[in-house]
């Protein structure tokens, strides 16, 4: 995003930050769930060639069954845009909002953006409200064995819409910058709460 103005950057997260696009509960996806009723087509030489939104699995064969980048979350792709983010609040500051998600009504800086974007990425690995983490989907052992459910695999890349873990279950390298957003975010944290302490303090 690093060669878009104000204006571009503007119309970019309008898509990027469309639930109904790029914005899944548990980060960027890497193609537009749009795709998923209007397919991209390409017509060439007489024949149509077409790209689906497929958010885990492939529906066929090629690639060896994997969709790879046309519709999972990729972790190393989420945190160049987190960082990106970041960098852009450094140049606009508190100035330049925008809704996220998309037509929620909710504005924020694009620090608060990044934070927004972390946070369900870091989502896939946590347990919801029923107990269990999206990360190992339907797999009832990881889910509910005691000796099992706190073993977290990290995975290649997650289901666009479930969280899911998709791919190599290993991927120990770019999966892990999870921890860089953990980390980012407690600081964050605990800076809110150092702020809040203060005000406190003044005020009494």
């Amino acid at each position: 995003m690093s060669i878009a103005d104000r204006d571009q950057l503007e119309q970019i997260l309008k898509v990027m930050l469309a639930e109904d696009e790029f914005l899944s509960p548990y980060g960027i996806r890497a193609l537009s769930r749009r795709h998923l009723e209007n397919p991209y087509t390409l017509s060439m030489n007489d024949r149509d060639h077409s790209v689906h939104y497929e958010p885990g699995e492939s529906s066929t064969g090629l690639f060896g069954g994997n969709s790879n980048w046309r519709g999972p979350i990729w972790l190393p792709v989420n945190y160049l845009l987190v960082q990106a983010l970041r960098r852009f609040y450094e140049y606009y500051g508190d100035g330049f909002t925008v809704e996220c998600p998309a037509g929620s009504g909710s504005f924020m800086n694009l620090n608060e953006v990044a934070d927004e974007v972390s946070r369900r990425i870091i989502s896939i690995f946590h347990r919801d409200a029923s107990e269990r983490r999206p990360v190992l989907g339907s797999n009832e052992l990881f889910q509910t064995d005691a000796n099992w459910r706190d073993l977290i695999p990290f995975y290649e890349y997650f289901h666009g819409d479930t969280g899911r873990g998709v791919g190599a279950s290993h991927q120990t390298g770019w999966t892990a910058v999870v921890a860089c957003m953990i980390h980012e975010l407690s600081e964050a944290d605990a800076t809110a709460d150092d702020d809040e302490l203060a005000v406190a303090t003044v005020s009494a």
